[in-house]
């Protein structure tokens, strides 16, 4: 079932890159006492997550920070596809990328996509929350094949004043 609204983000240890250092933490630490949004894509390296998805959360980073709102990209991808992803793209260290190779966080919020037609295997589906000390205020989660309602413009303007 997917995460709704009012919900508790399950806690898993989940492998973070930041400042191209990588770690092991509960995501319970990711989201305790914080204002967070997070977004996932399907893959790193992908043409709409690195040619829309994470570049419209790196224009927008600043804005974020201004309102005290932390950013975690979540990707089924390993900790050095998106150590290599961060890199390429010039992410700010304001974005947390969080390596969920196995799929365990992205199956306990129930947004897992069988990509395994096109030869991707389990996968995230796109989409974003926020979320505040752990509890999901909103969530976005996209139609297949679409960018319309996780991108950083969107969430920034959902976001409580």
């Amino acid at each position: 079932m997917t995460i709704q609204v009012g919900q508790s983000i399950p806690d898993v240890s989940v492998n973070v890159v930041r400042n191209g250092q990588t770690e092991t933490l509960p995501t319970s630490s990711l989201f305790k006492g914080r204002k967070v949004v997070l977004f996932a894509v399907p893959g790193a390296f992908t043409p709409t997550c690195s040619l829309k998805h994470l570049p419209s959360y790196i224009d927008s980073a600043a804005a974020f920070t201004a309102r005290g709102v932390g950013l975690i990209c979540l990707s089924v991808n390993d900790a050095f596809v998106m150590k290599a992803w961060a890199e390429a793209e010039k992410a700010p260290p304001s974005i947390a990328m969080l390596a969920d190779g196995n799929g365990a966080f992205t199956r306990l919020l129930g947004l897992e996509l069988d990509a395994t037609g096109f030869g991707m295997g389990l996968r995230a589906q796109r989409f974003a929350l926020y979320a505040e000390d752990g509890i999901v205020k909103l969530i976005n989660v996209e139609a297949p094949g679409e960018f319309k309602v996780s991108g950083a413009d969107t969430m920034l303007a959902a976001l409580p004043a």
